[in-house]
């Protein structure tokens, strides 16, 4: 038997780290080498005397790995390796010392301990140092030995991998997997908790990362900031297809009248994917308060053409503006639904001669219909009939079109004079005051109509 002591070089340690950031470290290498080494799952247990075990099956510890370096084979390794930058095996022995946990670590190259030595050559300066018995053992792969890890250190380590919790995968993406929340969304890095994000939609196990986030990634690994991984939550969002992650999306458009949307969609990229779905799924159409404000005869439209009117922020709309100005995916916004209203109508006219008898009688009485509401024959605006009006939906009776002009009155009208005259008065309030449909403005007409048609009933 040959026993060495290497030098750690280390005299302090990271005070936040706890007993199960430390186990994380050494879990973390156990499933790192279960990956490389292709072998069987890792294995923790807890003995009689109540030590804790975690042991891998692959290649097994050596001494040159407890030296601080960038691990190549795991910089060059695919995705799914955890550790990438040779501090977190030091750190969590550092710690496991410092919270008085002894450590055993066996090996098909020896087993080794840890103990508190003068540094070489400075007998003023005592660091950690590894006991190092190079003695061939028995054993498959790497085994840590932990006496005096509780049953709550282990389980606050387990909970920090995706691997050990009940988190269901909705979907698998390029980037990464989007989870089904539980009580609060977290975002995993390779399977590690990064950090608790309670307003998310989702968790994500971000599985691809950019040589950015290599770069942010600290030793702490846990609490990492938003801007560490928000551009690849929203990549995953971006490139998921799934009807589960879909349906909670849209759903998500919908809550932000209650002031209960997530904070994903808090980002415009999401928010217009979202708003996508929705349009390619539902019967909906997208307008802005100031819209739905300004312009409720469109509105009125909207809703009787049976469209769901959905609220959105002039940020949205305008990026909606710009992905249909760039020929992206159609929208229903309220310009585009004014442009389909419009090109909707498709007239065939009637002339005068081709009515019959009673039409003919109906449609005669049209001056002296106006004039009870002190319209005079010479500001009589053209009257056509036709035997259609819109292509879309047929419950459009009657139309002030302005760029004819003339009111156009459905044929079917002239069935009644209670009909007609009711559809007349109608379109001839908007041909001749310029007020629109579902305004104040137009209620004022209206409800001067009554006032001089009624005068007029009881004047005869």
């Amino acid at each position: 038997m040959s026993t060495r002591s290497f030098d750690l070089n280390i005299e302090e340690v990271l005070e936040n780290w706890e007993v199960e950031h430390a186990i994380r470290e050494i879990i973390a290498n156990a499933l790192d080498e279960e990956v490389i080494s292709r072998t069987a799952e890792i294995e923790i247990s807890k003995d009689g005397a109540g030590d804790w075990h975690i042991r891998d099956f692959g290649r097994g510890l050596q001494i040159d790995h407890f030296t601080l370096n960038e691990n190549q084979e795991k910089l060059s390794a695919p995705t799914g390796i955890i550790g990438k930058f040779g501090v977190g095996l030091k750190d969590a022995l550092a710690t496991f010392h410092r919270r008085g946990i002894d450590v055993h670590i066996r090996s098909s190259f020896g087993t080794y301990g840890l103990r508190q030595d003068h540094k070489h050559g400075f007998d003023n300066i005592v660091t950690l140092h590894v006991e190092y018995d190079d003695s061939q053992t028995n054993i498959l792969g790497t085994e840590f030995i932990l006496r005096g890890a509780t049953d709550i250190d282990m389980a606050k380590a387990k909970s920090l991998f995706l691997k050990f919790t009940e988190e269901e995968i909705l979907e698998t993406t390029t980037y990464g997997q989007i989870l089904h929340r539980q009580q609060g969304g977290r975002v995993y890095i390779s399977g590690v908790l990064a950090s608790e994000e309670p307003n998310f939609l989702f968790s994500y196990n971000i599985t691809s990362l950019t040589d950015a986030m290599k770069k942010k990634l600290n030793r702490e690994r846990l609490n990492v900031g938003r801007t560490t991984y928000a551009d690849r939550v929203k990549a995953i969002l971006k490139n998921a297809t799934s009807s589960s992650v879909e349906e909670l999306l849209i759903d998500q458009v919908r809550k932000r009248a209650a002031g209960e949307q997530c904070d994903e969609m808090t980002w415009i990229e999401i928010s217009q994917k979202a708003l996508n779905l929705m349009h390619e799924q539902e019967d909906v159409a997208y307008v802005t308060e100031y819209e739905l404000q300004s312009r409720p005869d469109v509105l009125d439209n909207l809703k009787s053409d049976g469209y769901e009117v959905v609220v959105i922020t002039e940020q949205q709309k305008t990026k909606l503006d710009a992905q249909v100005f760039a020929g992206g995916p159609q929208v229903r916004t309220l310009e585009t639904y004014v442009q389909e209203y419009n090109t909707s109508f498709e007239y065939k006219f009637v002339d005068y001669s081709n009515l019959t008898s009673e039409e003919r009688r109906i449609y005669d009485l049209t001056p002296s219909i106006l004039a009870l509401v002190g319209i005079a024959v010479k500001r009589i605006p053209p009257i056509r009939i036709s035997e259609t009006m819109r292509v879309t939906t047929d419950n459009t009776e009657g139309v002030w079109d302005s760029s004819i002009p003339a009111i156009v009155i459905k044929r079917s009208k002239l069935a009644s004079l209670l009909g007609y005259a009711a559809t007349l008065l109608h379109e001839a309030g908007h041909a001749t005051t310029g007020a629109v449909d579902a305004t104040r403005e137009f209620e004022e007409v209206l409800t001067g109509y009554l006032g001089r048609t009624a005068t007029a009933a009881i004047s005869r």
